[in-house]
């Protein structure tokens, strides 16, 4: 493909190598050497204008182009060295971020994981205080029921030491009302027996005095009748006495084996208790490792961060070299302009 136009910097690039090689320069081998472009008039006006230059302008042509040529290869060579450190600090941030990805996602699920056990934990806490609550409330009313049936066996006793008392108190009346009768039979045997032995001696007096015995004889039998009936009440009370100390024994025995049962519920809430209170440590422990996660996260964010300023700080340093390089380009833009004008389009 033809050039859209020649220099002469390329026509004296062209001769110089030919001399260089010990070629003669004609124009036909000149422009075989610059890929067969440009017209031969053009060649051979660049080539007559080169002769006619000499040697001073030769040199000064000769030490712009050198500069052109080294400044062209600073700027490439700057800007291959900015390529290649964008592309290693792309390569080093892509890979950091990767990993802090990475790092990110295990952590977010580390979290995760954390927090489904802290709602487990939690519901399972709720479910055992719920549990304790009902154990409490069960506790407290059997709690209640105990020292209700405490007072019951401590009036049950009081009353069963009144009816001890009032049965003791039965028993000396009824030994009392036979010791009365037995005394009252003695005492009326005496008597018939003194009255036998006057009778003899004293019938008048005993008829005048029969009377009078019969009638005390009478109010004697009613009082023996009375006495007796006294009695047989007197031994049902006591029987009916002697019932109810059996039946408050009775239940006695059945408040006792109550008792019994109540210590075994109140064993069992202290065992409850006691497993109430390793749930709390162990729901405690599961919400310090989900403080620690989260400062794990809060960690994480922080690199990040800190990444993200390093890549700041990388961006601003590729924004100066490439105004570096566009500053280059156009110091080299500035050195070529004079040359443009030599510039001719074949």
């Amino acid at each position: 493909m033809a050039r859209s136009g020649l220099y002469k910097s390329d026509v004296k690039k062209a001769r110089d190598s030919l001399i260089a090689q010990g070629k003669n320069p004609s124009v036909d081998a000149v422009r075989i050497a610059l890929g067969n472009t440009g017209s031969k008039t053009t060649i051979h006006k660049y080539m007559k204008e080169l002769e006619e230059d000499g040697g001073s302008d030769g040199r000064q042509a000769s030490i712009s182009e050198a500069l052109q040529d080294l400044v062209a290869r600073l700027a490439a060579q700057l800007q291959d060295e900015a390529d290649a450190r964008i592309d290693a600090l792309r390569l080093e941030y892509v890979e950091k971020e990767r990993l802090q990805a990475e790092a990110l996602a295990g952590l977010e699920k580390e979290l995760d994981i954390a927090r489904t056990q802290l709602k487990r934990t939690e519901g399972a806490l709720q479910e055992e205080q719920a549990a304790h609550g009902h154990t409490r409330e069960v506790l407290q009313r059997e709690t209640v029921a105990r020292h209700t049936a405490d007072q019951q066996v401590a009036d049950f006793k009081e009353r069963l030491a009144e009816n001890e008392a009032h049965r003791r108190s039965l028993e000396e009346k009824h030994q009392h009302a036979r010791e009365a009768l037995e005394h009252y039979r003695q005492s009326v045997k005496e008597q018939r027996d003194q009255d036998q032995r006057r009778h003899e001696q004293q019938v008048q007096q005993l008829q005048s005095e029969m009377r009078l015995l019969q009638q005390t004889l009478i109010v004697k039998q009613e009082d023996v009748t009375r006495i007796n009936q006294e009695a047989a009440r007197l031994v049902a009370d006591l029987s009916h006495a002697q019932k109810a100390l059996y039946d408050q024994q009775s239940h006695g025995r059945q408040l006792e084996q109550k008792l019994e049962s109540l210590q075994a519920v109140e064993q069992r809430c202290q065992l409850l208790e006691a497993q109430f209170q390793e749930k709390d440590a162990h729901a405690e422990q599961l919400k310090v490792a989900a403080g620690e996660a989260l400062k794990q996260a809060a960690d994480t964010s922080a690199r990040m961060h800190a990444l993200e300023l390093e890549l700041a700080t990388a961006l601003a340093k590729l924004e100066t070299q490439q105004t570096m390089a566009e500053e280059l380009r156009a110091y080299m833009n500035r050195q070529d302009a004079p040359l443009a004008n030599a510039r001719v389009v074949p």
